[in-house]
């Protein structure tokens, strides 16, 4: 049987695995609570196996093993080091707080405290960004059809989507959980395989480390100056800041059981993630003295896959990368969802039931998916979109949404000057001085215009109290998080 009738059917069987999941779901999910944070009862493993497959996904199996294929370690300093230092920072800084509060998005939270207006820039720049995102996991998933078996891009793009959007859409937070855990257990014994089996045939890491650049497990930067290492630390930013901003990190603690499951659920996945996320990126190293030349970087693991493996382990790879993909993917469209279901449909219909506003929820995943398919079938590059979905986030909303957490001076005028001035110099910065990491400079102004304007308007604008969902006020010391593991 040829290589490629085996991957359609172990892509079949595993797509009709992941629909099955998510019917299953669909009859533990019928309120908007249960559909956005599964009813808050996600056990420590559940919550666990879904943060590290949220953020394991297409930019780390395809974007960062190409990264290191090009460029080594420092090609892949935003992923995943500072994707696994997101993840450390929420349980640290986060996790308790928000698993406290019972809210159903983090813009709640940054309504409480700014007001409508603030909470609706921050909801249309996260969409802006899990948008991207989709897009970024939708060309992955069609990189993979396209290298292995021949498939039209385009059309493994549009394949990938609808399948996310079926099983996301009837099974909510739920769904996306139970099939996470699966989508992990076949991704760590996918790469571990693969790992194993290169090294065998390329004959050891000794056979492989003397024919390495000088500078491959280089982590600082190698010229000294201000610009590069601005931009070295803009790549650590871009994850390690801006995405502890979003509602994919946020919704895994506010689904967590209790407080002490919300917070070491994000350590655990800190190191899984780090864990698993380096194989791509040491596949990637390999491939550059075993494969050189590759013209697309990005299918690197594939490329090794179709090389070393069994048709029948190939199919089983398969799997392991489209379950990556998939496993971001219906992460950042429940976001989606759930900002449009919580906080914009609000604005038009204020006393909308917990059924319409359900519905609103589901209707959202495919109207969002279908324009993240169209950003997939223009940008048609993984690592970038997915680094350029952050952009608008880290300037705009990342100072106020921390600040609205650890800063009671924090205020409403004080958070919309931050938002305007940081996005701004941004926009201005990417028109006179593109070469400048403008995200970056808007971050660092959007911190000192919220410092000096929230200061300077206590009087007439007093900063408002965090409370929980039922308006009840939160206690807001011992937070920390310092739980035993």
């Amino acid at each position: 049987m040829a290589t490629e009738t085996v991957v359609f059917i172990g892509v079949g069987t595993y797509i009709a695995l992941m629909l099955g999941v998510g019917v299953y779901a669909s009859r533990k999910t019928h309120t908007a609570a249960e559909f956005i944070v599964a009813g808050r009862r996600l056990p420590m493993f559940l919550c666990t196996a879904t943060i590290i497959a949220t953020w394991f996904g297409g930019g780390t199996m395809m974007g960062a093993s190409g990264a290191a294929y090009d460029d080594g370690l420092l090609g892949v300093i935003a992923d995943p080091f500072g994707a696994a230092l997101a993840l450390f920072i929420t349980g640290l800084f986060f996790a308790r707080l928000f698993r406290r509060l019972k809210l159903l998005t983090f813009v709640d939270l940054v309504e409480q405290r700014y007001g409508k207006t603030a909470a609706t820039i921050t909801t249309l720049t996260s969409l802006i960004s899990n948008i991207g995102w989709v897009g970024a996991m939708l060309v992955a998933f069609g990189l993979v059809l396209t290298s292995l078996t021949g498939t039209p891009l385009e059309i493994g793009i549009v394949g990938g989507a609808v399948v996310v959007f079926i099983y996301t859409m009837v099974g909510g937070m739920w769904a996306v959980a139970l099939t996470d855990a699966y989508q992990m257990t076949i991704i760590m014994v996918g790469l571990v395989i693969l790992l194993v089996v290169v090294l065998i045939d390329v004959g050891g890491w000794s056979a492989i480390s003397p024919q390495l650049p000088e500078n491959t497990f280089r982590l600082m930067p190698i010229q000294h100056d201000w610009e590069h290492w601005l931009n070295y630390l803009r790549l650590w930013f871009i994850f390690g800041l801006a995405d502890v901003a979003g509602q994919s990190l946020m919704g895994r603690a506010m689904a967590a059981k209790s407080e002490r499951v919300a917070q070491n659920s994000f350590y655990y996945g800190g190191f899984g993630y780090l864990m698993f996320g380096m194989i791509p990126v040491l596949l990637g190293i390999i491939a550059s003295v075993t494969m050189p030349g590759l013209s697309d970087s990005e299918s690197v693991v594939p490329a090794l896959a179709v090389e070393h493996l069994h048709p029948v382990a190939v199919a089983i790879f398969v799997g392991a990368i489209l379950a990556a993909i998939m496993s971001s993917c219906d992460s950042a469209l429940l976001s989606c969802a759930s900002l449009i279901s919580r906080n914009l449909f609000p604005l038009f219909a204020p006393h909308s039931s917990d059924r319409k506003i359900l519905l609103v929820a589901r209707t959202a995943i495919p109207v969002c998916g279908i324009t993240a398919v169209l950003v997939a079938l223009k940008a048609q590059v993984v690592f970038d979109v997915m680094i350029d979905a952050n952009i608008v986030s880290l300037c705009t909303i990342v100072v106020p949404f921390y600040l609205a957490v650890w800063w009671k001076k924090a205020n409403r005028t004080g958070a919309l000057a931050a938002m305007f001035v940081g996005f701004s110099v941004w926009l201005t910065t990417r028109t006179i001085a593109p070469e400048l990491p403008g995200d970056l400079i808007g971050l660092g102004m959007s911190l000192i215009t919220i410092l000096i304007v929230s200061s300077l308007t206590q009087k007439f604008d007093p900063p408002r109290q965090v409370v929980d969902i039922d308006g009840n006020p939160v206690e807001l010391t011992n937070r920390l998080g310092t739980l035993p593991l």
